[in-house]
């Protein structure tokens, strides 16, 4: 085990948003353990820097400035079974690698880049989420149900997009779970079954450590990176 614990952040850092101040704090109230993190640019990333990380954090906000390069992350944390976690933005990228390089839709595209994409695995929300807080059912005896130890929680989200539920079925009889649901049936978290761990949430739970409080999921990605 690393003296320390050395955390990829993945996206395009911007002091405004409330995500980007939070996640720092939120990597430090949840471990004990001496902690390292690195934002990583969307436009810089090179997957040979990435094993010397004990865990992959894919963070909110875009559209990112290179989607390509966020997608190439992913696989690697996936392949590579390196802890991920990736919420906003980032759950709704890690649907959209494993259609294209898991499942082979390599069409599947996200609207908010591409409004003419013939398969919009990632698409707008009737209505947009602007910091709010909302009630999501996780299935039971999912990963992350069992982090959570309940069925029921409430989280709180910022986003206008995300995954198409027109594709869900696409996933059906593969490795990646979509693991939770709101009250409208709509999913908000995915994970992979055979991976040590990696989960992806449409909501943001690194916002709870702007009330000083842990989160059991930043906590659960925090000790599968000290392995």
């Amino acid at each position: 085990m690393n003296a320390i614990l050395k955390i990829a952040l993945i996206g395009d850092f911007d002091l405004q948003v409330l995500a980007h101040q939070a996640i720092p704090k939120a990597l430090k109230l949840n471990t004990s353990q001496k902690i390292e993190y690195h934002w990583i640019h969307s436009s810089k990333v090179d997957l040979k820097d990435l094993s010397q990380f004990d865990g992959i954090w894919c963070v909110p906000k875009s559209p990112y400035d290179n989607m390509e390069n966020v997608l190439s992350v992913i696989r690697f944390a996936r392949e590579h079974k390196k802890p991920f976690l990736g919420t906003c933005a980032g759950y709704q990228h890690a649907a959209l690698e494993f259609a294209r390089n898991a499942l082979g839709y390599e069409q599947a595209g996200n609207a908010e880049v591409d409004l003419e994409t013939s398969m919009p695995l990632i698409s707008a929300l009737v209505c947009r989420l602007n910091h709010e807080q909302h009630g999501v059912i996780l299935k039971a005896n999912s990963k992350i149900q069992g982090v959570y130890d309940q069925r029921e929680i409430t989280e709180e989200f910022n986003c206008g997009f995300g995954v198409n539920p027109k594709y869900l079925n696409l996933f059906a009889e593969s490795d990646l779970l979509f693991s939770s649901v709101d009250h409208h049936g709509d999913p908000k978290s995915l994970e992979l079954q055979s991976h040590p761990f990696f989960i992806g949430t449409a909501f943001q739970p690194e916002r709870s450590a702007l009330q000083n409080k842990q989160h059991p999921i930043i906590k659960a990605f925090l000790n599968a990176c000290l392995g």
